[in-house]
């Protein structure tokens, strides 16, 4: 099949390797030149595990291709990804101007039956939009009634990737989530992803609003789940309670599941805040007062920073001149991705007070000077940044960070402290190794 992705950000990228990977003649548009240029000599612009690896076979093979002019991409696809970004504006609602104007593009240049899918997350009632702005072009082209006036159907196919996971939930989907209301359409996409789902995972077809609200209700479930596990950690703190056996207690509940039950800082990364913002917004639109999401909103807002008041107590309100080892800048693992990473917060509040941030992160350092500069300083290692620290932050359960060489930490640090916003260590160790320790929803360890 013949394939044109409008968009090479962190959804664009994935979805066009992939498909290509299945045999599809893939053609990815991007404005930016630059990037281009990178991408057509093999290098890959995000980090995604396992990512380069397809991206540099399927280019080698012909099949992923890249340029800067939508024609060149549109002109023999049979099927459209729109993979644009959607940020959050002012108000908090999607901002579709991306989306919209690659619409009204299309609707000048097409000239055949085309499928236009829009892979960005959106907000219900955009696919109607996207028809609206395609149809407008195309009657001062043809007018209504031109035999020549090319057909087109749009379709809504929300992502479900995870970042760090993304090759491996796009190749083996849990489903795969197919709004279309053509049958011409319904065909061609089951076409498309029948490869992806041999193992007998669902293609759910369904209409096209309930497809653009499942992706914003999965998300917001998701977030739903882990604010909360820190509302409970955070109780567990005030009862003398242990979250991590609770976390165990009710994730043996088969209705409960296992998964997003690790109380921590706080989510971050680019969906989960702007899809529960959005939908707020959404709802707002239909007067509709969303109020557990707003409190989700509220309070992970708040658990993005708990670990600094921690260290505020620790040190006698105080922490001008001090130095802080800050372990973890992405939102999560395995990822450069910075957006709303809960890393940022913290070091906002901690340098308001004086404080002195020495940070390291595997993937995602020149992403951050690229926002703040030099307002921190930039370890080569770990280790490094801990060197005459009065005290350890973790932001970011990185593997490399869960089995550090304790000794090694003890002598580096200046001051023995850690403040854990993953919960990594055992407490017991933490207390054998003379640690000051404290995490989320746990019990606080201080040296005998």
């Amino acid at each position: 099949m013949k394939i044109a992705v409008v968009g090479t950000g962190y959804v664009g990228l994935v979805t066009g390797t992939c498909l290509a990977e299945t045999g599809g003649q893939v053609m990815c548009v991007d404005i930016d030149e630059a990037k281009v240029e990178k991408m057509k000599n093999g290098i890959v612009p995000i980090y995604e595990p396992h990512l380069d690896v397809l991206f540099e076979r399927n280019i080698k093979q012909g099949r992923l291709k890249f340029t800067t002019v939508l024609e060149d991409a549109i002109k023999d696809a049979e099927l459209i990804f729109l993979a644009l970004p959607t940020p959050p504006g002012e108000d908090g609602s999607a901002d579709l101007s991306y989306v919209l104007g690659v619409a009204k593009h299309l609707g000048k240049i097409i000239t055949d039956y085309k499928v236009i899918i829009d892979k960005s997350t959106v907000p219900v009632g955009t696919g109607e939009q996207v028809e609206a702005a395609v149809t407008e072009e195309l009657d001062k082209r043809f007018g209504k009634d031109d035999p020549n006036r090319p057909d087109f159907d749009v379709v809504s196919n929300p992502e479900f990737l995870r970042e760090g996971f993304a090759v491996d939930d796009f190749m083996k989907p849990d489903r795969v989530v197919v709004g279309a209301e053509s049958e011409r359409a319904i065909q061609l996409m089951e076409k498309l992803y029948k490869p992806f789902v041999r193992q007998g995972n669902p293609i759910i077809f369904m209409d096209v609003r309930s497809a653009e609200l499942t992706k914003y209700a999965a998300n917001s479930f998701l977030a739903t789940k882990i604010t909360f596990m820190n509302e409970i950690a955070n109780l567990c703190e005030l009862l003398g309670a242990d979250v991590d056996k609770i976390r165990i207690g009710i994730g043996s509940d088969a209705r409960i599941g296992k998964r997003f039950l690790f109380p921590g800082i706080g989510y971050g990364g680019s969906c989960f805040p702007k899809d529960v913002q959005a939908l707020v917004k959404s709802a707002g639109q239909v007067e509709y007062d969303f109020r557990i999401l707003n409190s989700v909103m509220e309070v992970n807002q708040k658990q993005k920073t708990i670990i600094v008041p921690k260290l505020k107590a620790y040190f006698d309100n105080d922490l001008s001149g001090k130095k802080i080892a800050l372990w973890g800048l992405a939102f999560k693992p395995d990822t450069d991705d910075i957006r709303e990473a809960p890393a940022l917060y913290v070091i906002d509040e901690l340098t308001a007070t004086g404080a002195e941030v020495v940070a390291y992160d595997p993937e995602a350092m020149e992403n951050v000077k690229g926002v703040i500069g030099d307002k921190i300083t930039y370890a080569d290692d770990h280790y490094e940044a801990l060197k005459g620290a009065d005290a350890l932050v973790i932001a970011t359960e990185w593997q490399i960070f869960r089995n550090p060489d304790f000794m090694h930490m003890a002598n580096l640090l200046g001051n023995k402290a850690i403040f854990d916003g993953r919960n990594l260590y055992n407490l017991d160790e933490m207390k054998e190794y003379g640690f000051y320790y404290t995490s989320i929803g746990r019990n606080t360890v201080t040296p005998s």
